[in-house]
């Protein structure tokens, strides 16, 4: 290789190394803000940012003629709005819970139905199974939000509106990680699946002990990326849910008024944390899985 080519080849790294750092930082810069700002007292952020929710005596925005102050290191630690949070408010641990109850069950049988569902589309031939995982795909490129008003019929129909059910049946038996752990199920060598029916596996093992071991990676991807999803929800909720002591945190969150900022800062880090635990934990399988999706080792 030529020294003009080695040297083309180092500068295009260094500008791809400086355009993935600079996203980096753009992309951390809102989770560390948010963070060290949940440690100042309410006076200190009030003071930083409490120009930005002033309302005109009419309830209109008021112009921002001042800089917001924007700090990162907090004057004083506080841990104020977490003993808010945590202790004086229970409000914040009961949505946090509701979540949870919410967003766990269908991480959960998503996975189950779609291991299973995947298996059946692998391992079935003909036109039906072609047409069903067709309906599938057809049903994954559509917006959530067309599918409320059919859903929230059904529901109604079944008599599960303001049920913990209104939210649990359409995510668990949602087409996203159907789809994806089929694409990855079909490129599994039919070589191997012949050898251990060769070695007298039925298909619960072939199964058990063949797809789902292999599958680990992308499995792990469609469990943080559901979960990612579904904590998030907003519009389930608000359509299905006529008890505000049913919503999740997610909802409760934009109702904080601007006399609380603090506890916003506080509210949201506490918020971000199982999604950034999860992450972290599947961080490899997650990578693995969706950027060498099909991937068979020997």
């Amino acid at each position: 290789m030529s020294l003009g080519k080695k040297r083309k080849q180092m500068i295009i790294k260094i500008i791809l190394t400086i355009v993935a750092v600079t996203t980096a930082v753009i992309t951390l810069i809102p989770i560390v803000l948010t963070f060290t700002n949940s440690l100042m007292a309410s006076s200190e952020i009030t003071s930083n940012y409490g120009m930005i929710f002033e309302k005109t005596d009419t309830g209109g925005k008021k112009y921002i003629s001042e800089t917001v102050n924007l700090k990162f290191i907090p004057d004083m630690v506080s841990l104020s709005q977490y003993f808010t949070i945590l202790i004086k408010s229970p409000d914040y641990l009961l949505k946090f819970w509701n979540s949870m109850i919410l967003v766990v069950p269908i991480v959960v049988f998503q996975l189950i139905v779609a291991l299973l569902a995947a298996y059946g589309f692998t391992r079935t031939k003909g036109k039906l199974s072609v047409i069903v995982f067709f309906s599938y795909v057809i049903l994954l490129l559509m917006p959530y939000q067309v599918t409320l008003v059919p859903n929230y019929l059904v529901l109604n129909w079944m008599h599960l509106l303001n049920t913990n059910w209104a939210i649990w049946l359409p995510g668990i038996f949602s087409p996203f990680s159907v789809y994806l752990l089929t694409k990855y199920m079909k490129r599994i060598p039919t070589a191997l699946i012949d050898a251990a029916k060769i070695d007298g596996a039925n298909e619960w093992q072939i199964f058990s002990r063949i797809c789902v071991p292999i599958c680990k990676g992308i499995a792990t991807s469609c469990v943080i990326l559901v979960f990612m999803d579904y904590w998030n929800m907003v519009e389930q909720p608000l359509l299905f849910f006529s008890d505000t002591d049913k919503y999740p945190l997610s909802i409760f969150l934009s109702k904080i008024n601007a006399q609380e900022i603090g506890l916003a800062f506080a509210a949201a880090t506490f918020y971000m944390v199982p999604c950034l635990l999860l992450y972290l934990y599947g961080e490899a399988e997650l990578v693995e899985g969706v950027a060498y999706q099909g991937s068979v080792k020997g």
